[in-house]
């Protein structure tokens, strides 16, 4: 058994050809052509040299050739490698050159960009420019790194499957974000990826699948599935895959627009959507109250990657009764830890309650693991054992202290926080980490602490974050100025924008005489975080409207 991803994606093709596989706006593609338009650009692919083991980056929106490439990279054995379209040429530098990216597929709107920054990176040779999906007419010029669009890529190239044998062993990475802010490759074997993220165990039950388990459903009617998040994440792309095993038809789109997503759900008849926690469903749930829909093909709703809260869920369950509401957890690190079914007469304030299958397992501050019986009421971190990661790509420091063997057994340790509840069922509490979680987006303190050091006039800082309603958290700064200066929010944020991504940058800006840090200098982020809630409820904070203004934080 190859337990491969490129070949559970091929058993599903040869069992139903002529079934939708993915649609994007009014085009679709079935099976057989999404197998074929991948086969033609893994051919070109190899034919400039990729092979077993080369990383290729997809750097690019939600779209039909998206998918298609994310298939050529796997049907070779190379790795594909997420990369966050919204990344500015800082940040593209260095996960160009942390990934040892080989060739990039990329949206062409995205060309000046690649441009200015893959110069740098001399084993970066092979450029493939697709349409995108958002600015139809963008005509920027590939050509002058040596790129060519997608049509010209697979004009002429065989269709053939032909590939050779593949190996559960092959590696498939995702980048997600570190502590220190820069994106961590998370390493894992093919089969394990399957097993915990692609629907190779069975999430209710715990039952691990056999490899032609999912492509013989493809035999029955297809469900209509909706994820809205980005492929560039993680939980977008395993989602897109585990549906493509089971030859579902994925629906995707490129830009998260909740008017646009009912019209979609009502249009096509969706059965299951997928969503990131209140940053989606809040603005989802006031489109649908304030408009004329019926939505009433939905009968699975799951929210995962960011706090679905109770008020929120409260107005979902009461206007879709007949529907199944889940909850799930994990993280690039572990796949999927647990999901939950949410109940409208038992929704929890804390967070996500969640049953949690038998390689998942809450340790104390030393390592000991606690136990789900005698334990009720404990606070600890979540680790997984099973099939785990290999570890992070060239970082064995980070390896070493996320991947961790005890009494013989190596488990996965994101550093997530958990109290153990009664029926071996776990309330997931958050990052034990300072991370800020804005719209499902990893937002590191220390990132933007350095990029706001550059600024002039700031003495010290601290990023912390703070509720927000529309995208769970919203990141805040507080300020110490250097003696006798001023920092203005918006001018602070137009001076980071050469820094950081827009969803990175502070919405909320306190200033404080004195950063809260303790003798030794370490950060005291409680401390932080106190002054600048009561600086938002003085009303002496500086903050903006997340009504009405625009940065491309969460386009």
């Amino acid at each position: 058994m190859a337990l491969n991803i490129a070949d559970l994606f091929e058993h599903a093709v040869d069992v139903a050809p002529e079934k939708p596989a993915v649609q994007v706006g009014d085009r679709k593609i079935t099976y057989a052509e999404l197998e074929s338009e991948s086969n033609k650009l893994a051919h070109f692919l190899a034919a400039e040299g990729i092979g077993a083991g080369d990383h290729v980056g997809l750097y690019a929106k939600n779209s039909i050739e998206h998918v298609i490439a994310l298939m050529a990279v796997l049907k070779i054995r190379a790795v594909g490698v997420n990369v966050n379209y919204r990344y500015v040429a800082g940040e593209l530098d260095y996960i160009f050159d942390n990934a040892d990216l080989k060739g990039l597929v990329f949206d062409r709107v995205y060309a000046d960009l690649v441009a200015e920054v893959s110069p740098k990176h001399q084993q970066l040779t092979t450029f493939v420019g697709l349409p995108d999906p958002i600015d139809v007419d963008d005509d920027s010029d590939v050509t002058r790194f040596g790129g060519v669009m997608l049509a010209e890529a697979v004009a002429g190239q065989s269709d053939a499957r032909d590939f050779g044998e593949r190996s559960p062993d092959d590696l498939h990475i995702i980048y997600t974000g570190g502590t220190t802010g820069y994106p961590k490759g998370v390493m894992w074997r093919h089969e394990d990826f399957w097993r915990v993220l692609g629907g190779g165990i069975d999430f209710m039950t715990g039952e691990p699948l056999e490899e032609y388990d999912q492509s013989k459903k493809a035999l029955q009617d297809s469900l209509v599935t909706f994820p809205l998040s980005p492929l560039m994440h993680g939980g977008a792309q395993a989602s897109l895959l585990m549906h493509l095993f089971a030859g579902q038809n994925t629906i995707l789109e490129p830009k998260f627009d909740p008017v646009r997503t009912w019209e979609v759900v009502d249009r096509e008849g969706v059965q299951m959507l997928f969503m990131t926690g209140d940053a989606m469903a809040r603005p989802l749930i006031e489109a649908y109250e304030a408009g004329n829909y019926s939505g009433q093909t939905l009968f699975a709703i799951s929210s995962s990657a960011a706090i679905f809260s109770k008020a929120i869920k409260e107005r979902w369950m009461a206007k879709f009764p007949n529907a199944v509401f889940t909850d799930s957890v994990g993280s690039s690190e572990t796949g999927f830890q647990g999901t939950g079914l949410q109940d409208a007469s038992a929704l929890s304030t804390d967070g996500p309650v969640v049953g949690i299958p038998a390689t998942t397992v809450i340790l104390d501050d030393d390592n000991n693991l606690l136990d789900p019986v005698k334990d009720v009421g404990k606070v600890g971190r979540t680790a997984r054992s099973g099939n785990v990661p290999v570890g992070y790509y060239k970082d064995p420091e980070k390896s070493a202290k996320t991947f961790i063997e005890i009494d013989g057994v190596r488990y996965s340790i994101p550093g997530d926080l958990a109290r153990i509840e009664e029926g071996n069922r776990i309330t997931l509490l958050g990052r034990g980490s300072n991370c800020v979680n804005t719209g499902g987006e990893k937002v590191f303190p220390e990132e933007v602490e350095m990029a706001i050091k550059g600024h002039p006039s700031v003495y010290d800082v601290l990023v912390v974050g703070l509720p927000d309603e529309k995208y769970g958290q919203t990141v805040a700064a507080v300020v110490q100025p250097r003696e006798g200066q001023k920092v203005e929010l918006e001018e602070l944020r137009t001076f980071l924008r050469a820094h950081l991504s827009g969803y990175k940058l502070p919405r909320v800006l306190t200033i404080v005489d004195e950063i809260p840090r303790n003798a030794t200098g370490k950060a005291q982020y409680p401390a932080a975080k106190d002054l600048a809630l009561s600086a938002q409820q003085a009303g002496t904070a500086q903050s903006l409207d997340s009504t009405t203004t625009t940065d491309g934080a969460h386009a």
